[in-house]
């Protein structure tokens, strides 16, 4: 079984029906932690904000369809720009993994590629990743 993933979310909401983030703010996420890690830092944020009523944070457990929607992305790059991908090579993309598999397989990558400077591998969320952007495109 895999292991979850959980977050903390919230802020400062624009009142109490805590729908929508107050006027220049934005939603906070922390973590991941484990279950306990997120009860216990939750425990700790919403005691530094009980004084505000419009600060609100939840606990968010990852689903499973969203544990598999990561990918390693990169290649070797045509200068240290990192905007176009070097005559010749493709973006590489590896995937989708849970976040924890994309993490042991970029560790792997990066290590092999370590000696040159041009290649440059991240992690993405499926629902984050721009081709176009990493592409230089």
């Amino acid at each position: 079984m895999t292991r979850k993933n959980h977050y903390v979310v919230g802020g400062e909401y624009a009142d109490t029906s805590f729908t929508a983030i107050a006027s220049g703010k934005s939603k906070e996420r922390h973590g991941p932690f484990d279950e306990k890690e997120a009860y216990d830092f939750w425990r700790g944020i919403t005691g530094r904000t009980v004084d505000n009523a419009l600060m609100r944070f939840t606990i968010e457990a990852e689903t499973d369809a969203e544990l598999a929607v990561w990918y390693v992305v990169g290649g070797e790059f045509s200068d240290a720009g990192f905007t176009r991908m070097a005559e010749g090579r493709p973006l590489e993309i590896y995937g989708p993994y849970i976040r924890k598999d994309a993490m042991d397989h970029w560790r792997a990558i990066t290590g092999r590629t370590v000696d040159n400077a041009l290649a440059r591998y991240t992690v993405e969320h499926q629902g984050e990743m721009d081709l176009r952007r990493l592409a230089g495109g």
